[in-house]
């Protein structure tokens, strides 16, 4: 890596981070809220339900943001997939800047805007770039999500700069009209939709989903899409979407690379019920989900039966996919403690391996960002402990129970300032030999496929 221009960017990126302080209006904003609990879950961005603004001129423009620097260590091991194109301890690190915009013209109509300039690089992208040339037919997101619109009707990605070693891009991660009105609302653009009940596992959630391991969920990913809520009696709603995509070898866009889905949602008591059903890609999905309570701990429950329109051999005409969940916040040594647990079953998995990773409706769920795992039923678990009221330690266990194999993921969460937090973690793999998480060999090759642990720390402001 060119450490010159690598110190030139991130300097300019700090620059205008600061700038972006010092001018904007709101620069007293806090950071996103999310939720407290270990899930970490996405909010549910379904909805356009921003409240009216109180009696003020229009326009109204807000702005906020947030600055996050990140730093990783990781030791892939000899015998790993990088062993064509050598191991040793890789060192990586990313700068992201996020500028929020959000212009209200009236009380019942808004305008969003999310700009980001990213700077990624390090020893695992330069290996990786290096192991493709080997291996050129592995999922494009084995090695993490790219930074591009290959699949969104938009192309609102610049890249900057492309090298071996570090990619430099600008890109629109919000840009959509939304509309408030008595029977509901609409909104129309680059969005962010979350579906589903699951914390760790959300197979409800087709549209672009957080991968399990994820550990920063402030905001998810827009899909380019037009989502509309409307308001039914006795406490119901529906929910409609269109998502559009192209193909990312032609470049098309059609109906068969798009979805359409609906969801409904209603009450029943203290028991809350969605019914859903879509049109993804080409396959048909139905879906139920469930969620209330037992006792003081709060439970959740989705399924969704996937009707395959051209399965490959080695795929069923249908599958499964379910994922139940329960959470119970506690205290103990006068400590606040939250903690959950949650069962995931994938019905497309193949707890051999090397046949799942052969299997097209696999691979293809893999590329798309919406599959995340090879095998079929998993057990996590999670929990956080507030040591103090401005430091939190989490724990987090994904396992699959059919090896078993899993993911260790302990991190200490430090809230420097108002505004300012550290978080430091670790990824941390299990496993014996021919284990998922463990690591495969590839067919036809000794190669194992177990992924690298690691260690990283991030710097995150928000204004």
């Amino acid at each position: 890596m060119d450490g010159k221009k690598l110190q030139f960017i991130a300097t300019v990126l700090f620059v205008m981070c600061s700038l972006i302080i010092w001018i904007a209006p709101s620069a007293g904003a806090q950071k996103p809220a999310v939720e407290t609990t270990i899930s970490q879950t996405a909010p549910d961005e379904s909805s356009a339900g921003k409240p009216p603004l109180p009696r003020q001129e229009y326009p109204d423009m807000r702005f906020s943001g947030r600055f996050k620097t990140a730093g990783s260590v990781s030791w892939p091991d000899a015998d790993s997939i990088f062993e064509p194109v050598g191991t040793g301890v890789f060192y990586d690190g990313s700068a992201d800047l996020r500028l929020i915009n959000e212009t209200f013209f009236s009380d019942r109509l808004f305008f969003e805007a999310h700009y980001e300039a990213i700077l990624a690089g390090g020893d695992t992208r330069r290996k990786s770039i290096e192991l493709e040339t080997v291996f050129p037919g592995f999922p494009e997101n084995l090695f993490g999500t790219r930074l591009n619109d290959d699949r969104r009707l938009m192309d609102l990605t610049d890249t900057l700069r492309d090298k071996d070693s570090y990619r430099v891009v600008q890109r629109l991660d919000r840009l959509d009209l939304g509309m408030i009105a008595s029977w509901g609302s609409l909104r129309l653009g680059r969005q962010a939709v979350t579906w589903g009940n699951g914390l760790i596992f959300n197979p409800m959630d087709l549209f672009n989903p957080f991968a399990p391991t994820e550990v920063d969920r402030d905001y998810k990913p827009g899909d380019d899409l037009v989502a509309a809520q409307i308001n039914l009696p006795r406490s119901t709603d529906l929910q409609l979407l269109c998502v559009a995509h192209r193909n990312p070898e032609t470049h098309d866009a059609g109906f068969n690379e798009s979805s359409l889905g609906g969801k409904a949602h209603f009450s029943r008591g203290t028991t809350e019920l969605d019914i859903m059903a879509a049109r993804h890609y080409e396959d048909y999905v139905l879906g139920f989900g469930s969620r209330g309570y037992l006792a003081d701990a709060a439970w959740r429950l989705d399924a969704t039966w996937t009707a395959l329109s051209d399965p490959a051999q080695e795929s069923p005409d249908g599958y499964l996919s379910l994922v139940a969940n329960m959470d119970y916040s506690w205290v103990l040594w006068d400590k606040n403690f939250y903690g959950l647990v949650e069962f995931y079953f994938n019905g497309l998995g193949d707890n051999d391996y090397e046949d799942a990773i052969a299997n097209p409706d696999i691979v293809e769920r893999l590329a798309r960002g919406e599959l995340f795992v090879l095998g079929r039923s998993y057990l996590s678990a999670s929990v956080q402990i507030e040591l103090h009221p401005l430091l939190q330690f989490y724990l987090t266990a994904i396992n699959n129970i059919n090896d078993p194999s899993g993911i260790l993921q302990p991190r200490l969460q430090w809230d420097l300032s108002q505004d300012l937090q550290m978080t430091l973690g670790a990824n941390l793999y299990y496993g014996a030999p021919d284990t998922e998480y463990g690591g495969f060999k590839l067919p036809g090759t000794s190669i194992r496929t177990r992924p690298a642990d690691g260690v990283y720390l991030w710097f995150t402001y928000y204004f």
